[in-house]
């Protein structure tokens, strides 16, 4: 027995697939859409590089000659030695992006969710969270002390019945919810959420992760597409997805805003972002900005993904968005399908529970605006090819209508 034997369950499921051989370890990355593994050439789907920046010359000369000039890394937090002119700089143009008047970078996406739930919600206030938040929503939920009730899923009734239960009670409500939701790919009711919200009196955070530079006119995500951006209150979001880096970021009007900037501890206790991270990071802004056409190369893909699976019979998600997802009937049908299509050269991702909602087991696609329309019907065909050898594509499974 080691300390680590409470997690024997979990290291069974690990052990598991590990004899599956679903450690994938690339040889090389050849741009955002291709790789190289175990020698043979391999389409990228799974990857959250939605508007393919990863390679972008641009990006990549900025980052080059931040790092040249300004070094490695800061290897110190932003309240010591990490603030750069490059940190203040991509603050204000987070802020303008947005039309807010703070904001604030941190080292990880995850990292902002951490540090903003954990300061803006306290011991008496109560934090409601649709039941299929990402864990990083979850955990900073933990480090606040505040109360964290769970509502349904996308369920603007259930959630407004749960703040009836606590008329009368003391202390702040803050809603959270996501722009698109990272497995299903599916969207947060959210001119119905800012309803709720203003009825009954609740702040309300978005995290636009995985909507940032995907939806709304300008890329702002979920909440300019809805048309609710005056009754959000804080937007969280992170630099992994859409512009192609690493580091997270949290926008708001809160006059009080700045006060995070001691309160929040993963703000405060990690180093800060490298200057070749922060530079690449505000090229990508810009392109997000000055090229509406990536969004609408990246909407097209999806498009055609999603609704390819779709005529084949494939149970994906509720909406077509750069995130689909394809249910599989059990975990050992899913590790089988995804490993022949890893065998014929497409990755994606294979997502098992706990990590997806209601237990169901998926094959996860990330969609680029850098894939080509011959790469998208690439992979339909594989996946038509897989499906038809294990049986999902006979027309009993089609009259069904997917494979759930």
């Amino acid at each position: 027995m080691t300390i680590l034997a409470k997690h024997a369950a979990q290291r069974l499921v690990y052990d598991a697939l590990h004899a599956h051989g679903v450690d994938v370890q690339f040889d090389s990355v050849l741009s955002p859409t291709e790789g190289m593994l175990n020698g043979r050439k391999t389409i990228l789907l799974g990857t959250n590089n939605y508007l393919g920046l990863t390679f972008d010359a641009g990006c990549i000369n900025e980052a080059v000659e931040a790092t040249r000039s300004q070094g490695t890394g800061t290897t110190g937090s932003r309240v010591a030695n990490g603030t750069y002119g490059g940190h203040i700089k991509l603050e204000r143009k987070l802020a303008e992006f947005y039309g807010r008047e703070h904001a604030m970078v941190f080292s990880t996406g995850y990292q902002a969710n951490l540090g903003v739930l954990s300061a803006l919600v306290g011991r008496g206030d109560h934090l409601l969270l649709d039941a299929d938040s990402h864990a990083s929503i979850y955990d900073g939920s933990r480090l606040g002390h505040g109360e964290v009730i769970r509502f349904r899923h996308n369920n603007p009734d259930d959630l407004y019945k749960r703040l009836r239960r606590l008329a009368g009670q003391p202390g702040d409500r803050l809603i959270v919810v996501e722009g698109i939701y990272s497995m299903l790919g599916d969207t947060a009711p959210l001119k119905e959420i800012a309803a709720v919200k203003r009825e009954t009196g609740a702040y309300l955070l978005v995290d636009e992760a995985h909507s940032m530079g995907v939806l709304g006119e300008t890329g702002r995500g979920l909440a300019e597409a809805a048309g609710v951006e005056a009754d959000v209150d804080f937007i969280v979001g992170t630099f992994s997805k859409s512009l192609g880096s690493v580091g997270g970021f949290c926008v708001s009007d809160s006059p009080d805003f700045d006060v995070m900037r001691i309160v929040c501890r993963p703000y405060m206790f990690t180093a800060s972002l490298p200057p070749g991270v922060v530079a690449s990071t505000l090229e990508a802004l810009s392109r997000l900005q000055r090229e509406p056409e990536l969004r609408a190369n990246l909407m097209r893909n999806a498009r055609r993904l999603y609704d390819g699976l779709q005529a084949m019979g494939f149970q994906t998600g509720p909406e077509a968005n750069p995130i689909v997802a394809v249910a599989m009937p059990n975990q050992d049908v899913a590790v089988a399908f995804w490993k022949q299509l890893l065998e014929s050269g497409l990755y994606l991702n294979l997502a098992i529970p706990p990590a997806t909602p209601t237990d169901v087991c998926l094959l996860r696609t990330s969609v680029s605006a850098a894939h080509t329309i011959q790469q998208i019907d690439t992979a339909l065909e594989m996946f038509a090819d897989v499906g038809r050898r294990l049986g999902f594509l006979d027309a009993d499974r089609r009259r069904a209508g997917g494979v759930a």
